[in-house]
């Protein structure tokens, strides 16, 4: 067994050591679904996160290994661990496709999908997709990135409203809360992109908090 895959196996155990079934009931009970889910708390994990930080230099290929895992701590903690700055697009690319549930798609985007430096350009792709999850990802990003003070261009100017526009129309509450939030960060950039905002919600009946 090689560093890397001890190093894995301890982290697993360690998940069944915090285990908390009530918490694991109460996700499946919610529909958020894992292949296996020990329902170690998100403020936990974000605690062995530092903790493994602190003491392994290699966590680029921590983070690819723990996200082959089936097991919903491994694939958290690998959004925790990951270095912005050294997945590679295809990577993230494959690490959406394989995102099953809110929780994970919510997750990647705040730890790690608004740290990279192409996040604006992977949100925008993401917003466009016909399934719920990518777009969940892609409006958390944005709101982080329009939270900072990142303005579009016009061109993304006019794609984010669109797109925010048919995402308010969604079935998936999870979707139009997702798309909301990030027009209200959107509004926030400045007086135009409030106006903006206020007009494209108006348009199709809405009104704007």
């Amino acid at each position: 067994m090689t560093d890397l895959q001890q190093k894995v196996k301890d982290i697993k155990q360690s998940f069944r050591q915090q285990m908390d079934g009530a918490v694991s009931q109460s996700m499946r009970q919610k529909g958020v679904d894992y292949s296996l889910n020990w329902g170690v708390t998100l403020p936990r994990l974000q605690q062995m996160a530092g903790e493994i930080k602190s003491e392994t230099t290699e966590l680029y290929d921590l983070a690819i290994a723990l996200w082959k895992e089936s097991v919903r701590e491994c694939k958290i903690l690998a959004t925790m661990l990951m270095p912005a700055d050294e997945i590679l697009p295809e990577v993230v690319d494959i690490w959406m496709e394989q995102t099953t549930t809110v929780e994970l798609a919510e997750q990647a985007a705040f730890n790690l999908y608004q740290h990279l430096p192409f996040a604006a350009e992977k949100a925008f792709l993401w917003l466009a997709s016909p399934d719920d999850l990518p777009q969940i990802c892609g409006y958390h990003v944005l709101s982080r990135l329009f939270a900072r003070g990142q303005e579009p261009n016009e061109r993304g100017i006019n794609e984010f409203l669109d797109q925010a526009l048919c995402a308010l129309q969604n079935p998936s509450p999870v979707v139009r809360k997702a798309a909301m939030q990030a027009i209200v960060h959107f509004s926030g950039l400045g007086l135009v992109y409030e106006r903006l905002a206020r007009s494209a919600i108006r348009s199709i009946g809405l009104d704007f908090l």
